[in-house]
């Protein structure tokens, strides 16, 4: 059986308050736990044995990240069983604070926040990703990121995109941000990553930096 067809048996089975799963997922070839460990990767997978366990919150995309995820594993062929370890679930009255175990959702919006937080204050100009968690709402987060003039990461469901706070050829951090609001909006989820920064830059004669990355101008 598929993952993806194990994990709707897995989930038919839950209750109706459920807020996380810790699952397990066990290659036929062990062999090939490597790549499936690959696979699963932005779940945080841990190895015990010849299984990998994982915990998929409910709140956000969670359960849709996992059937992408999952449905990669089906197209690479890695074929193996899927099992529920433990479940929790909140039975109280919704009270607006997230379960224990729980994801809580940041938001793509919050992500860009908290990236630049991270930067030098004289930052200038940057390279960034951003990571699609489905691979199926890329179109639509390109369309909605079109003010970035984003590019498309061939290697990886990811768009990148030039940043500047000076001008040039990047786009203004709050235009970043207006962006990712706007998919947030959409539901759509992912990752940011500054890739490369640059600071106290002077731009003479030219709109600003250009990187090579293999080999061509970005």
């Amino acid at each position: 059986m598929k993952a993806v067809d194990q994990w709707q048996a897995v989930e038919a089975g839950l209750e109706d308050g459920w807020t996380s799963v810790r699952l397990s997922f066990t290659p036929e070839e062990p062999s090939a736990l490597g790549s499936a460990s690959g696979t699963l990767g932005p779940l945080g997978p841990g190895r015990s044995g010849d299984s990998l366990t994982f915990r998929v919150g409910r709140g956000s995309s969670g359960p849709a990240r996992l059937v992408n995820l999952l449905g990669h594993l089906d197209r690479k062929r890695l074929w193996g069983t899927l099992e529920l370890l433990d479940a929790s679930s909140d039975a109280r009255p919704h009270s607006g604070v997230p379960a224990a175990g729980a994801e809580e959702p940041i938001g793509l919006a919050r992500a860009w926040d908290a990236a630049l937080a991270t930067l030098p204050a004289g930052w200038r100009d940057l390279l960034c990703e951003l990571e699609i968690d489905s691979s199926a709402l890329l179109p639509q987060a390109a369309l909605l990121g079109a003010p970035l003039n984003p590019t498309r990461n061939l290697e990886a469901s990811a768009l990148r995109f030039r940043a500047s706070s000076g001008g040039g050829y990047g786009a203004a951090s709050v235009m970043v941000r207006r962006c990712l609001e706007r998919m947030d909006a959409e539901g759509i989820t992912g990752r940011i990553t500054v890739l490369n920064v640059l600071s106290d830059t002077e731009n003479v004669a030219t709109q600003g930096p250009v990187w090579r990355v293999a080999g061509k101008s970005v």
